[in-house]
């Protein structure tokens, strides 16, 4: 038989695989390498809750094996599909992927931003004018001007 072998797109050297949790090795994740915490979390986080939700006799005690089960199914399916991607990257040509580096490159981080906002003005303290010198945003009619301590003596009523 030719071609790659099952393990030639694996991501986890094979001296490492016996470090693994059980529960990646028994799923027999490629591409996903779920820690430790992670792990605990899939299995026996999972038969926790379904355990607890069984106690409460909100679900049947069936929960307590289809609910790791599901969780399982999903974290298998979700290696299958990263096993794709990972594989349909390495199809592109360096020249393609160069190019489409070149193309993005600049758009990133070149948003317009508006320099400032309506009604707001940012300044340092040293070229910052006396109160009676700046502008004032115009008031809604009828609330009159705050009599503040930084305004103009002739600005108070």
């Amino acid at each position: 038989m030719t071609g790659p072998t099952r393990t030639a797109w694996s991501t986890v050297p094979s001296e490492e695989e016996r470090y693994r949790p059980l529960y990646a090795r028994a799923l027999g994740l490629r591409v996903v390498n779920p820690g430790g915490v992670l792990c605990f979390l899939f299995f026996e986080g999972t038969v926790a809750l379904a355990a607890l939700l069984a106690l409460a006799e909100l679900v049947s005690w069936w929960a307590v094996v289809v609910l790791p089960a599901a969780v399982a199914l999903m974290v298998k399916l979700n290696d299958m599909v990263a096993e794709r991607v990972v594989r349909s990257a390495a199809l592109v040509p360096e020249q393609e992927r160069d190019r489409f580096r070149r193309q993005v490159e600049p758009v990133v981080g070149r948003a317009r931003v508006p320099r400032t906002l309506p009604g707001v003005v940012i300044t340092t303290e040293s070229t910052r004018a006396p109160a009676w010198q700046r502008q004032q945003a115009p008031w809604p009619s009828g609330l009159g001007r705050p009599a503040g301590p930084d305004s103009h003596p002739a600005d108070r009523p």
